[in-house]
């Protein structure tokens, strides 16, 4: 069931006093060698330098005084632990994160310092959610999920609302997906404040099961995901997948050279630290360029928290 725009107005009232509200770049240069005018709404400037810090204040902000005694508990590559780890601490309110063991350092460590309580697991989904459950029943925690639950989702819609606040005339808005949370809220958002506005995403050929799933019809899932886009190595789920059947136009494919290369282009062009996941989207208005030609793209920079000692450049 799609929710109702009510819904993301209060959604966005409720993060507005937590988050920042980040800015938009543009590049002249970028645009000519496009031939398109693209606008990049940089949540690596976001706080924790990703989008989810939205989705993660949304939730714990509507639970009761109760739940917020007991904790929170989630399961992430990073990104949303740290959102998680950084919005408990702001609301006072303790944190269990359960990342895979091959969840880059930076991460890590930035969990950490944000006063998360790392548990490790094995790098699959199932590992994952049986240690978060786990979690659950000896504490008593509230679950939280990365990008399968409607007031994540809600929050991640905030980002777009402000870009089309900014940019009313956009043609499309295309982001990247990996569990489908931020595609899901930033659908929502094109569908309730975008005019003639269309829905896009971005996915790694080696993690293609979005793309699948969404020409199949239903969920599917990847046996291996060797991506350098390490935030897109979870699947779609039951709560987001409806409204991207429903509110998406179409995903695409890029590969591992041409996120790299996305990457390292904006780095140069724009002079901005973001990590592969958000290079995702624009490698993909890169592959095909003339689907964009003399079009307005808002394109979703996910995330900057890349590990300097580890790039692919």
């Amino acid at each position: 069931m799609i929710p109702a725009k009510t819904e993301i107005e209060a959604a966005y009232q409720r993060v507005k006093p937590f988050v920042h509200r980040t800015p938009v770049l543009t590049s002249n240069l970028v645009n000519r060698h496009i031939n398109a005018e693209l606008f990049f709404k940089c949540e690596n400037f976001q706080k924790m330098g990703a989008f989810k810090m939205r989705g993660a204040v949304n939730a714990i902000l509507q639970l009761s005084e109760e739940e917020r005694k007991a904790g929170v508990v989630t399961h992430s590559s990073g990104n949303f632990a740290q959102a998680v780890a950084l919005a408990a601490r702001t609301l006072e309110v303790k944190a269990y994160i359960v990342m895979p063991s091959n969840a880059p350092d930076v991460k890590k460590q930035a969990v950490m310092g944000y006063g998360g309580i790392i548990t490790e697991s094995a790098p699959t989904l199932a590992a994952r959610e049986k240690a978060a459950d786990h979690i659950k029943g000896e504490t008593g925690a509230v679950f939280l999920h990365p990008s399968n639950q409607m007031e994540v989702i809600l929050g991640n819609a905030t980002a777009t609302v402000e870009l089309l606040e900014s940019h009313p005339d956009l043609d499309a808005v295309i982001t990247p997906v990996g569990g489908g949370g931020l595609l899901a809220g930033t659908a929502l958002a094109v569908h309730y404040y975008g005019n003639g506005c269309s829905t896009l995403a971005g996915e790694p050929f080696d993690a293609d099961d979005a793309y699948r799933s969404f020409h199949s019809g239903r969920i599917e899932t990847n046996k291996v995901t060797n991506t350098i886009a390490d935030g897109l190595r979870t699947q779609l789920g039951s709560v987001n997948f409806p409204i991207i059947k429903e509110l998406v136009s179409d995903i695409l494919l890029v590969e591992e050279d041409e996120i790299v290369n996305g990457m390292r282009y904006l780095w140069e062009r724009l002079k901005i630290v973001i990590e592969p996941s958000s290079a995702v989207p624009f490698a993909a208005v890169l592959k095909h360029k003339e689907r964009f030609r003399n079009k307005k793209i808002g394109i979703l920079l996910s995330g900057g928290n890349v590990s300097l000692s580890q790039l692919p450049f």
